[in-house]
């Protein structure tokens, strides 16, 4: 069973008189395990994909299903779509998210902001404490959880963003240029980390515009004019 699938996923956005077509029908089915890298040009869909994917962003047309959960259904009368409060529970319980600019509050420790998806979920303060430290010790920043944003270096941050990703235990891990502020050597070791999480059985789907990025996962789709125009899957 499929952990993810997509069936005729189109997305319009209209600007002014203009019609944009984002997305052109697009079906993609993602396995559970499974490491899956997007490529395509700007204005290629791929980021608009990923916001669906992610509950950011909802579809024009089309049916959206995740974990046996129908986020966007097509039906008789029209569609069946989640509420924001249905997609905002959906994102922080199920959705782990990193981002190439990190998205870390500047003022809080590496522990408060992994802690951050636990406090909206309601978990207990000793709980929500003992798992955010588990998951910096995964990343290994166990000797850096008290430090602050501006005291860590780039990769740092990258990993404190990977550790608050992983402490909801999300069904799906979505990764957007997570390389794309870092030098090669700390790319090379964020990547690394992404890998062995593979490996230890979570599913990864990263955005890249780097070929030598995109080969590190199993499978490699590349998106053009809001369609996926080649499915690659490693043997």
């Amino acid at each position: 069973m499929s952990l993810l699938k997509l069936r005729n996923i189109h997305r319009i956005y209209q600007i002014g008189e203009i019609e944009v077509r984002a997305l052109d029908g697009v079906d993609l089915d993602v396995e559970k395990n499974e490491y899956l890298s997007v490529m395509g040009p700007s204005g290629s869909g791929k980021s608009t994909l990923m916001n669906i994917i992610g509950c950011l962003d909802t579809p024009s047309s089309g049916s959206y299903e995740l974990d046996g959960n129908a986020i966007h259904q097509e039906v008789k009368n029209g569609s069946g779509i989640a509420t924001d409060d249905q997609l905002a529970v959906i994102r922080n319980k199920q959705i782990g998210f990193v981002f190439q600019t990190f998205n870390l509050l500047p003022r809080m420790s590496a522990l408060y902001n992994v802690e951050l998806p636990l406090i909206y979920a309601g978990v207990p303060r000793n709980e929500r404490l003992e798992r955010a430290k588990e998951v910096l010790e995964r990343v290994q920043l166990a000797d850096r959880m008290n430090h602050k944003p501006n005291e860590l270096s780039g990769g740092q941050r990258q990993r404190v963003a990977v550790a608050r990703a992983l402490v909801n235990n999300p069904s799906i891990i979505l990764a957007d240029e997570p390389t794309g502020n870092l030098d090669s050597k700390t790319s090379s070791d964020i990547m690394d980390l992404l890998t062995d999480l593979h490996v230890q059985g979570n599913t990864i789907i990263l955005v890249t515009h780097e070929q030598e990025i995109a080969e590190r996962a199993g499978r490699v789709i590349h998106m053009l004019d809001g369609k996926i125009s080649d499915d690659n899957k490693k043997k």
